[in-house]
């Protein structure tokens, strides 16, 4: 059988999931439910090398290092990282990663890099049997078994054309529901819950999308046809991309295709979109109560406490959650978790970095996380990876005090080169042009205390950069 590509989408920033998930670090590259983190999770389930070609990963530019860095840890061969200029939901998204596929007909098969899926067994059945259907030119979506009336999903009636073995044909998509009418789906018996997973050939789907929303393929197409190469990304033109109108699968091709079907399964599936549903999928006390990290519980049940530092004491407290983080705290009643995005709007819209990253902010060198900030003066430590280097680089408006804790420094300051080990340190000036780097196998750890009138990350000027960041805004 043709191997199948698997089109992993890596955007979203999971507001729902705040404080954990943040715009710069969000919920599909975090360890929420095991000790890999959820996009690795996903391509796990995709790694053996008799069904599954290498996956292609879309993404953001913002995300792209970390992606590329947990594939590496995971030791994972990707088939390319498709960086999208800009957001423009799935439909443009699916049609880049249809266009770099090697052969038209290659099968692809349309993942979310943010999904937990339980019975990987019972996942890969469902594929072969959807890989059958697609071949033949169906465009087959994953009908997942509903457990609950669910408001938050959108369903799929399931019709009685029987299209491939345990593949059918869509009788209709239907919009998520009220509650009345989900619970009558439930009923019915004949409804499943849409997972936004997909299986058909790349050409199939370019087909599909030529003939209901031939504008975005046209902007789409003149994309990737001006595409450039940077390093292991693949840059489709962003002034062609831009010019694409933002549209999903469902609305652009599923629900006007008549060669769209379904394959009902049950997976053990959830988009965990809430601390809610983190609670319904995770392992329970004799309470109810899902801890994760340093807390205790007493005289309180169906709780879903998680400390990512601090010890968390809840006591006589019943259905709630309580987040903490070294920068923040969330505390809210379980049906109320869909409501946290509401925050994390108001931290945008105060111009607060909560909602945007965390302490810790990760770099493709390694990173960096804030100790202490005082008046005209900040102390972070930094971490750099083995053999990485940060951009040759100099600030308009801050000084740096570099001590070594652990590990070797080389550091270049104006025309100098300096080799620092343990207990060592050196004096950036204002104005001096300067690098650090790792040249030993071990992680190089550093107190960096920065004293100036502006100590924001945007006073950075880069002159050379391995990454190739040169002429990009530093968020």
């Amino acid at each position: 059988m043709t191997k199948i590509i698997p089109a992993i989408l890596c955007g979203g920033v999971g507001s729902r999931l705040w404080p954990m998930s943040r715009a710069l670090y969000p919920k599909q590259l975090l360890p929420l439910l095991s000790e890999q983190t959820m996009l690795q999770e996903t391509v796990a389930r995709v790694s053996d090398a008799a069904r599954f070609a290498p996956p292609v990963m879309l993404c953001n530019s913002d995300h792209r290092f970390l992606i590329a860095a947990q594939l590496q840890e995971s030791q994972i061969e990707h088939g390319g990282i498709i960086l999208e200029p800009a957001g423009r939901n799935t439909a443009p998204a699916v049609a880049l990663a249809a266009l770099h596929a090697d052969t038209p007909d290659a099968l692809l098969l349309v993942l979310s890099a943010d999904h937990m899926i339980a019975n990987t067994e019972a996942f890969h059945a469902a594929i072969d049997s959807a890989a059958v259907a697609a071949q033949d030119g169906n465009l087959v979506t994953f009908g997942i078994e509903p457990n609950s009336p669910s408001t938050g999903y959108g369903y799929i009636r399931v019709g009685s054309a029987k299209v491939a073995p345990g593949v059918k044909a869509v009788e209709k998509f239907v919009e998520k529901p009220d509650l009345a009418t989900a619970e009558g789906f439930l009923a019915d018996g004949g409804y499943r819950w849409n997972a936004g997973m997909f299986l058909f050939r790349a050409d199939r789907y370019l087909e599909e999308l030529e003939r209901h929303a031939p504008d975005i393929l046209a902007q789409c197409r003149k994309s990737m046809a001006e595409a450039s190469n940077d390093l292991d990304f693949v840059r489709p033109d962003e002034t062609a991309f831009l010019e694409c109108r933002s549209d999903s699968i469902d609305y652009a091709v599923m629900e006007k295709s008549d060669r769209a079907a379904v394959a009902p399964c049950d997976l053990g599936w959830s988009d965990i979109g809430s601390w809610g549903q983190l609670w319904e999928v995770g392992d329970k006390d004799g309470n109810g109560n899902v801890t994760v990290g340093d807390a205790m519980t007493e005289d309180s049940s169906g709780c879903y406490i998680r400390s990512e530092d601090k010890l968390i004491a809840a006591v006589g407290v019943d259905d709630l959650v309580i987040v903490s983080t070294p920068d923040a705290m969330l505390v809210t009643r379980k049906d109320r978790a869909q409501d946290v995005k509401k925050i994390v709007e108001r931290l945008a819209k105060e111009g607060r970095e909560e909602h945007n990253t965390g302490k810790r902010c990760y770099r493709p060198w390694g990173f960096y996380e804030g100790i202490h900030i005082g008046e005209r003066h900040q102390v972070k430590h930094i971490c750099v990876n083995p053999g990485a280097a940060l951009s040759l680089q100099m600030h308009h408006h801050r000084a740096e005090h570099w001590i070594v804790v652990k590990g070797t420094a080389q550091v270049t300051r104006n025309d100098e080169v300096l080799l620092l080990t343990e207990n060592e340190g050196t004096y950036i000036p204002l104005g001096a042009t300067h690098r650090l780097e790792n040249p030993g196998k071990v992680p190089l750890s550093m107190v960096e205390v920065q004293s100036g009138s502006y100590l924001g990350e945007d006073d950075i000027v880069r002159f050379e950069d391995v990454y190739n960041r040169v002429g990009e805004p530093v968020k």
